[in-house]
């Protein structure tokens, strides 16, 4: 199918034209282009016209899952009848293998699958492979090592009504595609028989399985039924199932991998004794025989992976298969918040290679799983050919190659680098023209084609958020000042400090003063994360004092003031990206401001200043050209558990007055454990807030059963010690 794009609104503000240039842009055959759109924008709205009107399977990156989650959400709901796909790590807990030889300490690898991800991941590959209309939206995870499209797709193995044979041959395909039988737990990637009906529950499909009814050698009937209720959902003319996992592998290529890998351990532990390392070349010897006796056996072995050079016949040093090699040559590659995501992309490489190289020369691998890695970021960018960047505030990478006439890339990895001009962009910008259509004056061919578009005007006309310098003498008491004002109008305000302990002991001492606050950062896990900022929102508390976090993809409609201590420490948290960022999440309130706290205005203050001051002008000017007022962005909250009875068992369990003590401790343990079961199937559907609602009642259950105790909090001299540091001037 076409794409479709689904919504009741059309492009506003600026948004007409940022598609219109950059859609020209990509036709055009460029290579580079970037969408600087500030925030509150509508950056993924525009990049779904782009889509619409490009038509073409389409890759999103994000650089973390919970963005990566909210944006598959929102362009499901814009395409819902196109394949709109979700690829991220598959692991809810990852410690990979590693050695330190210092202390001679091996850590074996430790994982948990969340099988809700592999799911999408394994829906993902499918659609890639069997469809036009996709679009994925993937976290790093896709630059990593997968199986080889070709091999997945050889072992497809399609079926249709009247098709004759045998059930035993149809039993012996479905194990080959590593489909594993179970008659009792039917679970996803198992298949079970009885008599001439066998059902098979494809590891891609959420709660559907498909029956497939034998008369003699003759397949009679195919049906899709409800794993829960076995209903029939659909009667089915043909099917075609997909490999279970996502690294398969024929059995003859399994079987020339394995005299490859005999052929270079000989190899290693003739090399390992050349040069008197007899205790590694003893280790690698046991290790990787068991996993050949393994492969032997079973098919598998554990950590099959690091022997995937040879399962794909691929020379030393060839770059991995990954999700990129499913796609077709004339993707699209639209990177979000790509400031972040392209510098993660860039660093993958080079921290697999430090852990790996000490494993392979102490004897714990062959040197071939060097060859199971990220890709490089070299290879990276030749297999995406058609890129958009989209951020508000691009990297020096993003600004040097949009502006510049090298087909392929310029390494480029700081501003210094760059030569960056802060006044690049006000040159650059042509005001929206308000037409659809790109301007007579639009040259595609300008610096060898490439192109940075802004999109500065919001659909609601609000305006960047006013600036305001303070001193850092007595800013914390200025602060309190600014949040009570706030705090009266029943507005929100969010805090950024430079550590984690500023952050926890500013929260105590705002306490202190009867203000309602909590703190956020990288220690909080994040399912909480996400309770923390729906209980902002939901106006639970009033203050949020964080880092590094309060930053990119954050959506908080009810904050109209962030306070940027400490603001002229100038570096990583400091920097102007930092401060762009972080004064952009007071962008969708009508009463939005930046407050910073400093002595002198550095390059990076002077520099957010001199953005903010051209931005609000062209968004001044085109508000009073077409008669908008601006508006705050308007939102629902999602409602707590507590308002959807889903507690009242929790009640009816802890105030029965009438139960023993022992019985209450048991009837609250198998709640528990209810609910916990309940928490893990609601994380597994990315649906974090309700995970985390979960997670709280039974911290209180916990509690109110005794089975868990509150820690107790830090008093008397840590708050006056606090203050006395961050410039309490009372």
């Amino acid at each position: 199918m076409d794409f479709r794009l689904v919504s009741e609104f059309g492009p506003k503000g600026d948004q007409e034209q940022a598609i219109a240039k950059l859609v020209k842009s990509i036709k055009a055959g460029n290579r580079h282009q970037t969408l600087q759109g500030v925030t509150g924008s509508g950056k993924t709205f525009t990049m779904a016209n782009i889509i619409e009107q490009i038509q073409k399977p389409t890759l999103i990156m994000s650089h973390n899952k919970t963005l990566a989650a909210q944006l598959y959400s929102e362009f499901k709901t814009f395409f819902p009848d196109n394949a709109v796909e979700y690829f991220v790590s598959y692991f809810d807990y990852y410690q990979p293998e590693a050695y330190i030889p210092r202390s001679d300490t091996y850590i074996e690898k430790d994982s948990s699958i969340n099988e809700e991800i592999e799911r999408l991941r394994l829906s993902t590959m499918g659609s890639l492979i069997t469809r036009d209309d996709v679009i994925v939206v993937a976290s790093v995870s896709c630059i990593y090592g997968l199986g080889n499209p070709e091999d997945y797709k050889d072992m497809m193995f399609g079926i249709h009504q009247g098709e004759e044979i045998g059930r035993d041959d149809f039993l012996t395909e479905l194990v080959n595609l590593l489909f594993e039988r179970n008659d009792i737990a039917f679970e996803r990637g198992h298949f079970r028989v009885r008599g001439d009906v066998v059902e098979v529950r494809p590891a891609y499909l959420e709660e559907t399985a498909i029956r497939i009814e034998f008369f003699g050698d003759e397949i009679d009937r195919i049906t899709s039924i409800d794993t829960r209720s076995g209903h029939v959902i659909d009667e089915m003319t043909r099917y075609v199932f997909y490999p279970a996992k996502q690294f398969v592998s024929s059995k003859e290529k399994l079987k020339g991998a394995m005299v490859a890998i005999r052929q270079e351990l000989d190899d290693r532990i003739s090399w390992f004794e050349k040069n008197g390392k007899l205790i590694e070349a003893q280790r690698i010897r046991m290790r990787t025989e068991y996993d050949l006796e393994m492969m032997q056996e079973m098919g598998f072995c554990q950590g099959i992976e690091n022997y995937s050079r040879h399962i794909t016949g691929r020379k030393p040093g060839d770059r991995p298969y990954t999700l990129l090699d499913f796609f077709p040559d004339d993707y699209l590659l639209l990177a979000d918040e790509s400031h972040a995501t392209l510098p993660q992309v860039r660093g993958m490489f080079e921290g697999d290679k430090s852990r790996k190289s000490v494993l392979v020369d102490h004897g714990f691998r062959l040197p071939s799983a060097m060859d199971n890695r990220p890709l490089r970021f070299d290879e990276y960018m030749k297999m995406t050919k058609r890129r958009l960047y989209v951020s508000a505030t691009p990297g020096p990478f993003e600004i040097v190659n949009s502006r510049s006439d090298n087909p392929t890339f310029i390494p480029i990895k700081s501003r210094k680098d760059a030569d960056f001009d802060p006044t690049f962009f006000k040159r650059l910008t042509v005001k929206a023209s308000g037409s659809a259509e790109a301007p007579d004056d639009f040259d595609i061919s300008r610096n060898g084609g490439q192109l940075i578009v802004e999109q500065i005007i919001r659909p609601t006309g609000l305006l960047d958020p006013v600036l305001t310098l303070r001193p850092l003498k007595a800013q914390i008491d200025e602060a309190i000042e600014l949040c009570q004002q706030r705090v009266e109008k029943d507005e929100r305000i969010l805090i950024t400090t430079l550590t984690k302990k500023t952050a926890e002991d500013l929260t105590e001492y705002l306490q202190g003063v009867d203000l309602k606050v909590r703190y956020i950062h990288s220690d909080v896990d994040a399912i909480e994360r996400v309770e923390i900022l729906r209980g902002l929102r939901a106006a639970e508390f009033d203050i949020l004092v964080g880092i590094n976090l309060l930053r990119e993809g954050l959506d908080l409609p009810e904050v109209s003031l962030v306070c940027i201590l400490d603001a002229d420490k100038e570096g990583f948290l400091r920097n102007e990206t930092s401060l762009i960022q972080t004064a952009g999440r007071a962008a969708r309130h009508v009463n939005g401001e930046c407050v910073l706290f400093c002595d002198t205005v550095t390059d990076s203050i002077q520099r957010l200043l001199d953005v903010t001051e051209f931005r609000r002008t062209v968004q001044r000017e085109h508000n009073e050209k077409h008669g908008i007022t601006p508006t705050s962005v308007k939102r629902a909250v999602q409602k707590s558990l507590h308002d959807r009875g889903v507690t009242s068992k929790i009640g009816q369990e802890m105030n029965a007055s009438l139960v023993a003590e022992d019985e209450m401790v048991y009837n609250a343990v198998e709640v528990i454990r209810e609910m916990e079961e309940e928490m893990q199937k609601a994380s597994a559907k990315l649906e974090f807030e309700k995970a985390a609602h979960l997670r709280d009642q039974i911290k209180e259950l916990k509690k109110r059963a005794g089975l868990e105790k509150d820690e107790p909090k830090s008093k008397g001299p840590a708050a006056y010690k606090f203050a006395k540091k961050m410039g309490k001037g009372k």
